[in-house]
C-alpha cells in the first residue's frame, strides 16, 4: 500500500512539479477561470455566427478576421515582447481582452449585434492576440525562474488548463446559450478575465525584460527571422504545425454545422462536440506533463500528426453523436501532442533573447495560417460539402505527417544536441537536472 501511495505521488508529482514556482502556481489558478470564459465565448461566437446566418461560408469568414492579425502582426509582435517588460505587457492585453468580450456581451444582451460588429470585434482581439500569445509563451521561462528543466512541464500545464477549460468551456457555453442566450457567455467571459488580471497582478517578477533594445526595428525582426528559418529543427518544427494547422481549420469551422446539419441538433450538440474534442486535448496535455523526454517528444510530432489525419478522414463519414465525441477525443489528443509538444521543443532550444522573435513564428504558424484555412474550409464547405472538405483537409495532414517522418533521424539528432547546448541535460534518458 505504502509503495502505491508513493508511485501515486511521485506521478502527481511529476506532472505537476512546475507548480512549486509561486508565480506559475497564480498564472495556473487565474487562467483555469479565465480560459472557461474564453471558450464559452468562443462557442457562443459559433453558435452565434451560424444561427444569423445559416452560412458555413460566414462562420469561415468571421475566423478570418480574428485570425488574420496573427498574420500580418506576428513579427512586429514578437520584437515588442523581446524588448518590452513581458508582465506589464500581458496585464494590459488581457484588460483590453476584458473589454472587448464586455462590449461583444453589452451588443448581444441588448440584441442589436450584427455579423459585421462580430467580424470587426473579432478583429480586434485577434490583434490582441497575435500579442498576448507570443508574450505568454515567452513570459514561461519568467514565472518558473528561468529554470529551463522545469519550462517544459510548464508548458504543457498550461497547455493542460487551456484542454481542460476546452472541455468544461463548452459543455456551460451549450447550457448558457439554451437558457440565456449567446450574450451571457460574454458576459461571463468579460468576468472570467478578472482572475488572470489578478493572478499577474500578485505576481513577484525580477527581471522579464530583454537587455537589448538598441538595434532598430528592421534588424531586430532579420535578426529573428534568419535565426529562426536558419536552424533546421526550429525550421521544420514551424513548417509541420503550419501545414496541420492550415489543415485544421475545416475541423473547427465545420463543427456548427455537424451540429445542426448533419446531427440535428442544437448549442448542446456543439457543446458536446467540442468538449469531445477537450477531452483528447486534456489527456494529451497530461501525456505531456508527464513526459520529459524532448527526444522522445520529437519522435512523437509525425505520429501525432498521422493520429489527426486519420480521426479527421474518418470523422467525415460519422453521423452518430456517441461515435462523433470519441473521434473528436482522438483527433484533439493528435493535434494537441503536436502543437504543444512542438511549443516544449522551441522554448528549450531557443535563446532567450529571441524567445519572443520565435514564439511571435510559432503563433504564426499555429494560427496565422489559420485564417486562409478558415477562408478555404469555408469555401471548401460551400463548394463541394462537409464529407469532401473534411476528407480533403485530413489528406492534407497526412501528406505533411508522411513528409516530416523521412527527416526525423536527423531532426531528432539536431534536437537533442540543441537541447545539450540550452542548458537541460539528460539524465538517464531524462531530462531533469540543470548543469
Amino acid at each position: 500500500m505504502n509503495k502505491m501511495n508513493q508511485m501515486v505521488k511521485s506521478v502527481f508529482g511529476n506532472i505537476f512539479h512546475a507548480l512549486k514556482h509561486r508565480n506559475f502556481r497564480l498564472f495556473f489558478t487565474g487562467q483555469s477561470v479565465s480560459l472557461i470564459g474564453t471558450w464559452m465565448q468562443y462557442v457562443a461566437m459559433s453558435w452565434l455566427v451560424y444561427r444569423l446566418t445559416g452560412s458555413a461560408f460566414m462562420l469561415g469568414v468571421v475566423n478570418f478576421a480574428a485570425q488574420l492579425p496573427f498574420l500580418i502582426l506576428g513579427p512586429f509582435a514578437g520584437i515588442l515582447v523581446d524588448r518590452v517588460n513581458r508582465h506589464k505587457l500581458l496585464i494590459v492585453v488581457q484588460t483590453i481582452s476584458m473589454l472587448q468580450a464586455f462590449t461583444l456581451a453589452i451588443l448581444a444582451l441588448s440584441g442589436v449585434i450584427t455579423v459585421k460588429q462580430i467580424i470587426v470585434l473579432g478583429f480586434i482581439l485577434g490583434t490582441v492576440n497575435s500579442f498576448e500569445i507570443p508574450a505568454r509563451h515567452a513570459f514561461v521561462l519568467n514565472m518558473v525562474g528561468n529554470n529551463k528543466n522545469d519550462l517544459g512541464n510548464a508548458i504543457a500545464l498550461n497547455s493542460f488548463i487551456f484542454n481542460l477549460a476546452r472541455f468544461v468551456g463548452p459543455l456551460i457555453a451549450g447550457l448558457f446559450i439554451g437558457w440565456f442566450g449567446e450574450g451571457a457567455c460574454f458576459l461571463m467571459n468579460s468576468v472570467s478575465f478578472f482572475a488572470v488580471i489578478s493572478s499577474l497582478l500578485l505576481m513577484r517578477i525580477k527581471t522579464v525584460k530583454s537587455e537589448k533594445k538598441k538595434d532598430s526595428v528592421f534588424r531586430d525582426m532579420t535578426e529573428g527571422f534568419k535565426y529562426t528559418f536558419g536552424s533546421v529543427p526550429i525550421r521544420q518544427i514551424l513548417m509541420l504545425v503550419s501545414v496541420i494547422s492550415l489543415m485544421a481549420s475545416a475541423y473547427m469551422v465545420v463543427l456548427p454545422v455537424i451540429a445542426k446539419n448533419v446531427l440535428h441538433g442544437g448549442p448542446a450538440t456543439l457543446g458536446l462536440l467540442m468538449a469531445g474534442l477537450g477531452i483528447g486535448c486534456f489527456l494529451a496535455t497530461i501525456f505531456l506533463a508527464a513526459n520529459r523526454n524532448k527526444s522522445i517528444l520529437a519522435d512523437l510530432l509525425p505520429g501525432s500528426a498521422l493520429i489527426f489525419s486519420v480521426s479527421v478522414i474518418i470523422g467525415a463519414f460519422c453521423t452518430t453523436l456517441w461515435f462523433a465525441i470519441p473521434l473528436l477525443a482522438v483527433a484533439g489528443f493528435g493535434i494537441m501532442v503536436n502543437m504543444a509538444g512542438s511549443n516544449i521543443i522551441l522554448q528549450t532550444i531557443v535563446d532567450d533573447d529571441k524567445r519572443g522573435r520565435v514564439m511571435s513564428f510559432y503563433t504564426m504558424a499555429f494560427l496565422g495560417v489559420a485564417p486562409v484555412g478558415s477562408f478555404l474550409a469555408g469555401s471548401m464547405i460551400s463548394g463541394i460539402g462537409v464529407v469532401a472538405a473534411l476528407v480533403v483537409s485530413g489528406l492534407g495532414c497526412l501528406a505533411a505527417s508522411i513528409y516530416f517522418m523521412r527527416s526525423m533521424a536527423e531532426l531528432r539528432k539536431d534536437i537533442e544536441r540543441r537541447v545539450e547546448l540550452s542548458g537541460v541535460v539528460k539524465v538517464s534518458s531524462d531530462i531533469s537536472t540543470p548543469e
